[in-house]
């Protein structure tokens, strides 16, 4: 878990901060370094047809449940993170009212950069979707943080 003080308030910041995952309804649960939750209830703005969740969303969750892991690897240095790059595979689709949950997972830290996993779940434990990226870890000031 990200243990000091500084780091928690610096992902509290994020939290507060971060408008684009509350406009979605996402929820995000701190499991240890590296590995967090994203959850979200699959609504009707979030469609792309009649039913279906647009694959943006599952991008941006995907995207945010990484870009999440990875700072609590570095939060405690007062530094956040930028997603480098990302690749997607969508595997089955998500239905309006599906409960969804994203993991990240650590797959290196390296001194420059940070190697992610992620994956999205329904409420039925089916994968919808799994994601690798690279993240670039920078000071917290530059992107607007108060310390």
């Amino acid at each position: 878990m990200v243990e000091t003080y500084r780091g928690m308030t610096l992902i509290e910041q994020y939290e507060q901060n971060n408008g684009f995952t509350e406009l979605l309804g996402m929820r995000l649960s701190i499991l240890e370094e590296g590995q967090v939750q994203y959850r979200m209830k699959v609504k009707a703005e979030h469609l792309a047809t009649p039913g279906f969740l647009h694959g943006g969303v599952i991008t941006t969750i995907l995207d945010a449940t990484m870009g999440a892991g990875a700072l609590t690897l570095v939060a405690r240095n007062n530094q956040v993170v930028s997603t480098i790059e990302m690749q997607v595979n969508f595997l089955h689709a998500a239905k309006q009212g599906e409960e969804l949950i994203a993991t990240s997972k650590l797959i290196r830290l390296g001194k420059k950069v940070i190697f992610m996993h992620a994956e999205i779940k329904n409420e039925s434990n089916l994968t919808l979707a799994v994601a690798n990226g690279t993240f670039f870890p920078f000071a917290a000031e530059k992107a607007g943080y108060k310390l």
